[in-house]
């Protein structure tokens, strides 16, 4: 596996931040419904990227590769869940477990390495854009 797969850490946690941000100043229009789904989509898809890469970068470290994917879920399920109310706090501690706990699993079972990586990256994004423009709408 390439080491330059290390960049879509960057990638992922700015695109996240850049997202948060964004969803800071809208969240008072923002109903639980969709704050709901925007937590999900946030902690999930942290989770989910940062399992892939990191099972991917290091294959004989899965315990710790689970934990780091659980713990960054988890946190940024509850920093999005907490921009609406406590029912989006407690969605986003759960889908970024729950995603945290998968993302490992997914990526060690992939064999297609790379290609796949950079498919599940681009899902990521276009996730994080149509929570942004969800947000807009809203």
């Amino acid at each position: 596996m390439p080491e330059w797969i290390v960049i879509f850490y960057p990638i992922n946690f700015l695109s996240a931040y850049v997202l948060y941000i964004y969803l800071y100043h809208r969240r008072k229009r923002i109903g639980f419904h969709l704050g709901m789904n925007i937590s999900m989509a946030a902690g999930g898809g942290l989770a989910l990227g940062t399992g892939i890469v990191f099972i991917n970068l290091h294959p004989l470290y899965f315990l710790e590769a689970t934990l780091i994917a659980v713990v960054i879920g988890c946190i940024t399920g509850i920093l999005f869940g907490n921009l609406f109310d406590y029912q989006t706090i407690l969605t986003g501690f759960i889908n970024g477990l729950i995603m945290g706990i998968m993302a490992p699993m997914v990526g060690a079972v992939a064999f297609e390495g790379v290609l796949f990586l950079i498919m599940v990256e681009i899902f990521i994004i276009c996730i994080f854009i149509f929570v942004a423009a969800s947000a807009y709408k809203a």
